[in-house]
């Protein structure tokens, strides 16, 4: 994420705490690093630091003591309003307590105490989503991830405290500290302190332990995975426009594309049947571009509690801008929007998360979006501008389909040359790729139980076995290609 993220939070912060606003509150599960930076704001405004939590009650931040043991929440409340309007007050997971209408109320009272004397109050914690009924009595701020400078100094901190040879010259360092990006600053102090302990050296190494874990905390957030890229452009069959145009945007994060003046890529959308290639593609972009590539799962997102699905939206694009510059493939975008709309307007609110990242966003992340659906999108969502480019994936054409019967057949270990693929390709007429796959896939498993060697004869036996998408589904295809006779798309294939 781009540093001015950063100053943004810093800055914000700081008016509010001049304004002597009320109520903020700040989701975050590094409630640590939110109390450093607030209370180095503070103490930069002349103001006092406190926090407070259930358990110890309130502790002054600068004279490192504890002050009242209040633990129950209308105390706590009771005891703001008797604080100066000088103070910073941090209340840890308060955000729990709001369930209770009777803290609601109070919170409510306290947010319109107009010029009364009282503290700015940051409530902070994971999951602290505010309470409908306190929507308007709060402001809601982001805390960014740490920056390479901040995992630059939590890695000084770490070699200091344990003695380690250091066998990665700067650059290497530098690699090691940008692969630790997306971590929160104590998951990145956890995994340096193992990589250090572990063998008492510091080398590239270390990298892929980093690596690892940050595979786990993507994992951990249940919508994003982190996929290690095995596929690259050789290993999808035609689609050539589309290839190209992926090809020419190859070096588009780059610094000299920066100086060039060429803005970032921000994303395509791939239109088509399943199984026509939309998925390799994805997974090929990682690779042809050597950035992470990260699968959002928009069913994942969605939960029955109320404002958890657009936190869990958020969240997710949070992690992939801290982790940029990397690929977003949007998996099935269809499934942003819920069929029947009975979903108490969480679906909007969903979509319209992703439709303001997708128009906002700063960070380089390039987004890869497939659908099969495209009934099912809203127009607003494919509107020209929140992407690059639109393609359609039709049904290959013969030359495309000996193109990918080809991929496959080497997949096997096998030389292409030696099949007929132009006679397998003539009698697969409306096959899409996934098909053609399954195709050599039971040739080898017929030709494995007669224990001898697959050939062109195989092929075409199990082709004639195949009742092609083309056939069952011929009305969404004829829907796809009006679609794109509208000219709302680009074809993949030239000649198309």
């Amino acid at each position: 994420m781009p540093e001015r993220a950063h100053l943004a939070f810093a800055d914000q912060l700081a008016v509010h705490l001049r304004a002597s606003s009320p109520l903020l509150v700040v989701d975050t599960v590094e409630e640590q690093r939110l109390v450093a930076k607030a209370a180095e704001l503070a103490r930069q405004l002349g103001m006092r630091c406190l926090t407070w939590d259930a358990v110890g009650g309130f502790h002054s931040v600068d004279e490192g003591r504890a002050m009242a043991p209040a633990t129950d929440a209308h105390d706590v409340l009771s005891r703001l309003r008797a604080m100066s309007s000088d103070s910073l007050v941090i209340l840890k997971d308060f955000h729990h307590e709001w369930e209770d209408p009777r803290v609601r109320r109070a919170l409510r009272n306290y947010a319109q105490r107009g010029s009364a004397a009282g503290p700015t109050v940051i409530v902070v914690g994971a999951g602290a989503v505010v309470h409908p009924e306190l929507v308007d009595a709060t402001v809601t701020l982001e805390l960014p991830p740490p920056t390479r400078y901040e995992l630059q100094a939590v890695l000084s901190d770490v070699l200091a405290a344990h003695w380690a040879r250091r066998e990665l010259d700067p650059a290497g360092v530098e690699h090691l500290v940008e692969s630790a990006r997306g971590l929160t600053l104590e998951q990145a102090r956890r995994v340096f302190t193992r990589a250090v302990v572990a063998d008492g050296v510091l080398d590239h190494r270390d990298v892929a332990l980093v690596q690892e874990e940050k595979k786990q905390l993507i994992a951990a957030s249940g919508a994003l995975e982190y996929l290690d890229p095995d596929l690259g452009p050789e290993d999808v069959g035609g689609l050539d426009a589309l290839k190209e145009w992926l090809r020419l945007r190859e070096r588009g994060f780059s610094a000299a594309a920066r100086e060039f003046g060429l803005p970032a890529p921000k994303g395509v959308a791939l239109i088509g049947l399943p199984g026509t290639g939309k998925s390799l593609t994805a997974k090929a972009v990682g690779r042809l571009w050597g950035v992470p590539l990260l699968r959002l799962d928009v069913g994942a997102i969605y939960s029955s509690y109320m404002g958890e699905s657009e936190r869990r939206a958020r969240h997710a694009l949070r992690l992939a801008e801290a982790i940029a510059p990397c690929v977003v493939w949007i998996d099935e975008l269809e499934k942003a929007v819920a069929s029947g709309g009975n979903d108490t307007g969480t679906s909007t609110r969903v979509v319209g998360t992703l439709l303001t990242w997708m128009a906002e966003k700063s960070a380089p992340c390039f987004v890869v979006a497939t659908a099969n659906d495209i009934s099912r999108l809203p127009p607003e969502l494919l509107r020209r501008g929140r992407f690059d480019e639109i393609f359609f994936l039709d049904l290959p054409s013969a030359a495309e389909r000996a193109e990918i019967l080809a991929v496959h057949v080497r997949r096997s270990g096998r030389d292409p040359a030696g099949f007929d693929l132009g006679a397998v390709a003539a009698r697969t007429e409306g096959f899409v790729g996934a098909e053609l796959a399954q195709v050599v896939a039971d040739a080898l498993v017929v030709a494995f139980d007669a224990d001898r060697d697959i050939a062109t004869a195989d092929l075409l036996a199990c082709a004639a076995e195949v009742v092609p998408l083309a056939v069952s589904q011929r009305e969404r295809i004829a829907a796809l290609r009006g679609w794109l006779a509208e000219g709302r798309a680009k074809p993949a294939s030239t000649g198309r």
